[in-house]
């Protein structure tokens, strides 16, 4: 069965949210529609539809001057299996002595590492990405400095790999938060494939606006791999939840950013332990004065 997408983008959230809401009603139905903020620092938003047949294009073309779009550029996929696609393609990644693959690689497994099996169907971080990469090369260097983490937490954790690393080398419990009710549950999901159940507690939340969090901190290492926007606002309450001396490892941060996340975190007490650039990101190990 053939699948079409129709992409557009625009400035500003109201309008891509009501963008979205009208191509719903399109006839034929697209059978998803998705809202995106463009991470690339543009302020732009991306509307997505996709459909199993045909898009009428002619109303395509009346909603985007309604709601001042870019013309939406219509294509047809090929009927590909993406995800053994990705399997195919996706090699398993070496961050220190983190290895992070795929169950189609599990006999590329060295026997000197700390294997992270994440597989490639799951939600973003596969540590193919380079925020992820970077978050994990900074939990590595601490942990060759020397530095033992004994509440640490992973605030957005995706598939949880970041939890997972320091689950498997520090013998706490590691909390692992989402806000996302489905990545929690791929975070469940990647914990037990990884016989990690027990070591990772996984819990919907937003910040730290959960009593587990609450009742963890002060926190020695917390990881928050988001984007710019939410580390900057998040910054005053790490400053709060983790103790002196204790390190926060930040990424989703594109490398023109990072100057104004040190400066958020440097007025709530943190120095900069070291800045990596991976790419167009850059991955931050601070440290709590």
């Amino acid at each position: 069965m053939p699948t079409f997408t129709a992409l557009t983008t625009l400035t500003g959230r109201e309008n891509a949210e009501k963008l979205g809401g009208a191509m719903e009603r399109l006839i034929p139905e697209p059978t998803g529609v998705g809202v995106f903020e463009m991470e690339d620092g543009s302020g732009l938003w991306e509307i997505g539809g996709y459909f199993t047949e045909t898009p009428d294009e002619a109303a395509l073309a009346v909603l985007a001057v309604a709601f001042g779009a870019k013309p939406f550029a219509v294509s047809e996929l090929p009927d590909v299996d993406w995800v053994a696609k990705v399997k195919r393609e996706l090699s398993p990644v070496v961050a220190g002595r983190f290895f992070v693959y795929g169950s189609h690689d599990a006999d590329k497994v060295p026997a000197d590492c700390e294997p992270l099996l994440i597989e490639a169907a799951m939600a973003f971080g596969t540590g193919h990405h380079g925020t992820t990469l970077g978050c994990l090369k900074g939990l590595d260097r601490l942990v060759g400095e020397g530095f033992v983490g004994q509440k640490v937490a992973d605030l957005g954790c995706g598939t949880a790999v970041l939890a997972m690393a320091a689950a498997r080398i520090w013998p706490d419990t590691v909390l692992a938060s989402d806000i996302d009710e489905v990545a929690v549950d791929v975070a469940k999901a990647n914990v037990a494939a990884n016989d990690l159940v027990g070591r990772v507690n996984c819990v919907e939340a937003a910040g730290f606006d959960h009593e587990a969090l609450q009742a963890m901190a002060p926190f020695d290492l917390i990881f928050a791999n988001i984007l710019k926007a939410p580390l900057v606002m998040l910054a005053p309450e790490m400053g709060q939840n983790i103790g002196a001396g204790g390190h926060a490892i930040l990424s989703g941060i594109l490398n023109e950013q990072a100057d104004d996340v040190v400066a958020a975190y440097d007025t709530s007490g943190f120095d900069v332990h070291t800045r990596e650039e991976i790419g167009e990101w850059t991955t931050l190990t601070l440290t709590r004065r």
